[in-house]
């Protein structure tokens, strides 16, 4: 829900209240924040090809901010260990699909 209200000498804010369940791992949150801030979050979502639900916009922007700043620790390389003797196919990585559909 986007709802707009006026603040006295702070100028006009945007208050996006996005509800969720609330769970032991899920908060929810209502954030007032300024129009430039809401047109720019507005700008991005539609700039992309799939546009983000604002909830991931938010969580991703905060995971960020707070990792930047020590305060979140930073999700660690992917780390893929390769089989010690292989497939014995030389192809897979080009022919994945053809493989799949056959299993």
């Amino acid at each position: 829900m986007v709802t707009q209200r006026e603040m006295p000498a702070a100028g006009i804010f945007t208050t996006f209240t996005n509800w969720c369940y609330t769970t032991p791992v899920m908060k929810r949150a209502t954030v007032t924040i300024p129009d430039d801030l809401a047109k720019a979050v507005e700008s991005y979502v539609r700039a992309q090809e799939a546009r983000p639900p604002l909830t991931a916009v938010v969580q991703a922007a905060l995971r960020q901010y707070l990792t930047e700043r020590g305060y979140l620790r930073a999700a660690g390389p992917l780390r893929i260990t390769p089989a010690k003797r292989g497939s014995g196919r030389r192809d897979v990585s080009q022919a994945h699909d053809r493989y799949l559909a056959t299993q």
